[in-house]
């Protein structure tokens, strides 16, 4: 069965574009992963988008993985409630044939497990994910200063991720619709859902 998806794309173009969220409370921390680990960013990957059907990565290798992870200029950074995972954002300079110019950074994945979304976090997450996009080559000085930040969505993502991304400062810059064959969602493990 096919099913029509509509991807809409999103950026920020200067660093005051970013309007931050309040903080998510003392219990909700975030910190970078900054030991690559194509383990446990399958783990934050199938727990997050197990249930909205992110599947584009489930058939990469380990060496796949690893490749995408050590990247430069390619961050992830975790959302931990009490020492627990709630969410991720894994940020990504933009190489030669990427989607953008130099100083191009993508939110390349973005978002909550199921049991932390609607308290807040996730604006927390948003802003601060976003911040480190904008100063990226402080961290990786081989890299472009960046000039932009940007991200995409669509319609099988979660109920509020538009209206989090517009409320953090990012303004749609393309619409795209296609059909796709409809896909159970995976889970984090089978027969999972929020």
């Amino acid at each position: 069965m096919s099913i029509r998806v509509t991807t809409w794309s999103l950026e920020q173009t200067s660093p005051a574009d970013l309007r931050p969220a309040r903080p998510a409370g003392a219990d909700v921390t975030v910190v970078r992963a900054e030991v690559p680990s194509p383990e446990f960013s399958r783990f934050l990957y199938t727990a997050v988008g197990g249930d909205v059907t992110w599947t584009d990565r489930l058939p990469m290798s380990y060496a796949q993985w690893e490749q995408a992870l050590t990247r430069p200029g390619t961050e992830t950074w975790v959302a931990y409630e009490k020492g627990t995972p709630a969410g991720y954002a894994e940020i990504q300079a933009q190489h030669e044939g990427g989607e953008g110019e130099e100083g191009s950074v993508e939110i390349v994945y973005f978002g909550l497990i199921a049991a932390f979304r609607g308290r807040g976090i996730g604006g927390h997450l948003l802003s601060y994910a976003t911040a480190r996009a904008w100063d990226l080559a402080e961290r990786w000085p081989e890299l472009a200063p960046t000039k932009r930040v940007w991200l995409h969505t669509c319609s099988k993502d979660g109920p509020h991720a538009m209206d989090n991304y517009v409320r953090r400062g990012f303004t749609l810059f393309k619409t795209e619709e296609a059909d796709e064959t409809e896909q159970p969602a995976p889970g984090p493990w089978p027969g999972a859902h929020g």
